[in-house]
């Protein structure tokens, strides 16, 4: 492997499915390289989730030297921990690491948190309506994809519709959003 110098990397990102190495990969970058990894993993923010979120600790080590890693066990499991708040979280953590002078290192198997980073998504900032929530959740996919579309025209050519569960926070936002407007 090359040298690699802090100031020509941004962030290095080592992402794949579960059990394949990433963080034993992404301990071994981080001593040789003077770095600090920040976890996109959407279970493991969550603290006591620890059985069957592949988060052990222990890998964080590397000859005895605890090797810096970030947004494991930060969120409590009974509050919803959003792609949103991952984002600001992320970015929090990565101007902390590279004010350090640091080489932040994203890694995890959570492909849309990966994306929302790369991509630079811009999400809503609207929380969710239980109550609107629990009045949708019975509906049929068809149903709910023409509720989407009388809020909010053209939003299922720009919005997944493969689950119930995507269409009814694209009506969330789109009801809300119209409701800014009118005011």
């Amino acid at each position: 492997m090359g040298q690699l110098s802090n100031s020509s990397i941004d962030l290095l990102v080592i992402l794949g499915p579960t059990a394949t190495g990433k963080t034993k990969l992404a301990v071994q970058l981080a001593d040789k390289l003077s770095g600090e990894i920040i976890s996109a993993d959407s279970r493991q923010v969550y603290r006591d989730m620890d059985i069957g979120t592949g988060k052990d600790l222990n890998e964080y080590k590397l000859k005895g030297k605890k090797i810096p890693h970030h947004l494991i066990d930060i969120a409590d499991p009974r509050e919803e921990y959003s792609v949103f708040q991952f984002q600001q979280d992320f970015h929090d953590t990565f101007s902390d690491i590279h004010k350090r002078h640091k080489l932040p290192i994203l890694c995890g198997g959570t492909g849309f948190y990966i994306k929302a980073i790369l991509m630079d998504f811009h999400l809503p900032t609207i929380a969710p309506d239980k109550k609107l929530r629990q009045e949708l959740e019975n509906w049929e996919l068809e149903d709910l994809i023409l509720q989407l579309e009388s809020i909010s025209p053209g939003a299922s050519a720009n919005t997944p519709v493969d689950t119930k569960r995507r269409v009814i926070r694209a009506i969330e936002v789109g009801m809300k959003r119209g409701k800014m407007k009118e005011k």
